[in-house]
């Protein structure tokens, strides 16, 4: 019982929350503007695995939050292994693959409890 009450009183911490509004803009981003068929797949796909992954490590396991790692690495070096397009996109990929590595290393989790947060 104590189990379930923790995982409701939990809220996702700022790094966590980066890492999903980064997802959600990666999906966005891959049909903004042109981008070459590779580039374009693999944008989007690391967007919504970033948003699924983000979400477990809020509310099921924070160590989740390494796949974002991973996803970060294999973002940044796509930019240069998949053919490219335009600047922006590479910019675009490069920036939030830096962005969301630091997030997803980022050891800050926050819990709730009688209505105080504290960092765990």
């Amino acid at each position: 019982m104590e189990d379930n009450m923790a995982a409701l009183t939990k809220s996702p911490s700022a790094p966590q929350m980066v890492n999903l509004i980064l997802g959600i803009w990666l999906f966005i981003s891959a049909f903004a503007w042109p981008h070459p068929h590779a580039q374009m797949t693999n944008t989007w796909i690391v967007g919504v695995l970033a948003v699924v992954f983000s979400l477990v490590s809020m509310f099921v396991n924070p160590q989740a939050r390494y796949l974002n790692t991973i996803l970060s690495i294999w973002l940044f070096i796509s930019v240069w292994a998949l053919p490219r397009g335009t600047i922006g996109t590479a910019w675009n990929n490069c920036l939030v693959a830096i962005v969301m590595f630091v997030a997803s290393l980022s050891a800050a989790t926050s819990t709730r409890t009688f209505g105080r947060a504290q960092t765990a």
